[in-house]
């Protein structure tokens, strides 16, 4: 199977862009553009910092209802963007738990927590406990956890098989990861305004009812996933793609060289509804 809906990248207002598509047995549904190419992740890089403190948190190096970050904040709120720190700064502006506040300064302090517990820088944590295990040789963490991420649609695909169906953690953690923490808070979905509820797993992003939102219109609720400011996204819809009458979930990556913005809000809907309707 080829997507064919994965050539409307060739449509969108960027100077370069790959893009592709896999199932949770690592069934490579179609790929189009340069999936061997580099991109900086930006906040993509989210869910694997967050996937590397999960298995941090089952070596038990870390629990997730410990302190971490500012004072009342544990590594849940940090991964949940419910630590109260401000967005890009190692300020709090609210006490823990009380809004989603988007925090690229909340992983940077995640990655400073584990790397004390574990006695290793993050980086080399990431490198050791995910991208080594999954054969992600083009994937590299050159900086912040939040967002200094570099890799390719290759192995990101790898990585959305290894999410839809876990190796490296108990199926039960990722659950986890993909469920709501503290339902019912509001907040600002960077790019898309605010958000009421403004749902949030562990690392990912919860789709549910947000409107707007950078997933598709047809994309279930219980889709998940994260999107970057360097135009890069990936998404998990545990709905998409049927074979004999079940849902088999599928994974989509798209990376570019172009900014984040209006063309992206512009394009990403229909594009994840081209490849959801395939599917």
């Amino acid at each position: 199977m080829s997507l064919k809906s994965l050539a409307l990248i060739e449509n969108w207002p960027v100077p370069s862009a790959a893009a592709g598509a896999v199932r949770a047995d690592g069934t490579v549904l179609g790929t189009h553009g340069p999936v061997g190419r580099r991109f900086p992740l930006a906040s993509v890089t989210k869910p694997l910092a967050a996937y590397a403190a999960l298995v941090a948190y089952e070596e038990g190096a870390v629990e997730l209802d410990e302190p971490a970050g500012p004072p009342g904040a544990t590594v849940r709120h940090l991964l949940a963007h419910t630590s109260g720190l401000a967005f890009d700064e190692h300020r709090v502006t609210a006490p823990p738990g009380e809004r989603r506040l988007y925090s690229n300064a909340g992983f940077e302090q995640l990655g400073d927590h584990i790397a004390k517990a574990t006695d290793i820088p993050f980086a080399t944590y990431l490198r050791q406990a995910v991208l080594e295990p999954l054969g992600m040789a083009d994937t590299s963490l050159e900086g912040s956890p939040a967002k200094d991420g570099v890799s390719t649609v290759t192995d990101l695909l790898r990585f959305a098989a290894e999410v839809q169906a876990p190796r490296l953690l108990d199926p039960r953690t990722v659950a986890e990861a993909m469920t709501v923490q503290y339902p019912g808070t509001k907040g600002v979905l960077p790019g898309y305004g605010h958000q009421n509820p403004n749902d949030w797993g562990l690392g990912f992003e919860i789709r549910d009812s947000k409107s707007p939102h950078w997933t598709g219109s047809s994309s279930s609720p219980r889709t998940f996933g994260h999107f970057g400011q360097s135009g890069t996204f990936l998404w998990i819809d545990p709905d998409a793609g049927r074979v004999g009458g079940n849902s088999t979930g599928a994974a989509c990556v798209a990376l570019t060289d172009r900014a984040f913005g209006p063309w992206a809000v512009e394009a990403w809907p229909p594009f994840t509804d081209a490849v959801r309707a395939e599917l």
